[in-house]
């Protein structure tokens, strides 16, 4: 008996150790996904970027002796792109896109939260957006972040919360933009189902040296909590 019991047992450790592998293998792929993923938006984001500076500076190069007023404010507008792109290279530690057959990225922002927000009230779960503080253009590279984790978030929401709404609130504030996502469906239990989708969140915020917490709310519900720094910039 005492064998036996001892085979079972070597057994239960056996299959543990080996899930516990399998769940740590696919935490790493989710979060080497997530960083493929921000790569190829942030080439997209740059490739954009490269072309404005290229026709800026086409531009000034054919007015720079008829009209220097107008070159140099189209050198001024190659300045201020490029000096926008750079910073948003350092800001996400970006590594060369990876080559995949994958359909381009439609580049996306804080702007098509709305649009978001009534696709998701007409499948059946209302989202309701809040804004504080005064709205601006924020970095490429956040801008997009920022929508990305609220569209996860809700994503969630929908999925694993067993609730008919939830509170979408973004907070402008003076050096950084506050994002909250809450609801009050099933706290406790969203977050053993989501998957892997808090962690591509919480690499995305990583990556912009930011602070992320997600976690079931004391009255009931779930928060996702993310603050990003967001210096002011140029308007273009």
């Amino acid at each position: 008996m005492a064998v036996v019991a001892w085979l079972i047992g070597n057994s239960v450790r056996q299959n543990r150790a080996y899930t516990e592998r399998l769940t740590a293998q696919a935490a790493t792929q989710a979060v080497t996904a997530e960083r493929l993923r921000i790569a190829r938006e942030m080439h997209d984001t740059v490739a954009h970027s490269i072309g404005i500076i290229a026709l800026q500076a086409g531009a000034a190069a054919r007015v720079t002796t008829t009209q220097p007023e107008a070159a140099r404010e189209a050198m001024r507008a190659v300045e201020r792109e490029g000096r926008e792109s750079l910073a948003g290279l350092r800001r996400m530690l970006v590594a060369l896109r990876a080559a995949d057959s994958e359909p381009p990225v439609v580049a996306a922002g804080l702007g098509d939260i709305d649009r978001l927000a009534a696709t998701t009230t007409a499948a059946g779960v209302r989202v309701e957006v809040r804004r504080r503080g005064e709205q601006r253009q924020l970095p490429p590279d956040i801008d997009l972040s920022a929508f990305r984790i609220v569209q996860e978030s809700v994503t969630n929401v929908v999925r694993h919360a067993g609730t008919r709404a939830c509170r979408v609130t973004l907070d402008y504030r003076e050096d950084e933009l506050a994002l909250e996502v809450t609801d009050d469906g099933r706290g406790h239990e969203i977050g053993i189902g989501t998957g892997f989708g808090l962690a591509g969140m919480r690499e995305r915020v990583a990556l912009l040296h930011g602070e992320f917490t997600a976690a079931p709310r004391p009255e009931g519900g779930f928060r996702v909590a993310v603050r990003l720094p967001a210096p002011a910039t140029v308007a273009r």
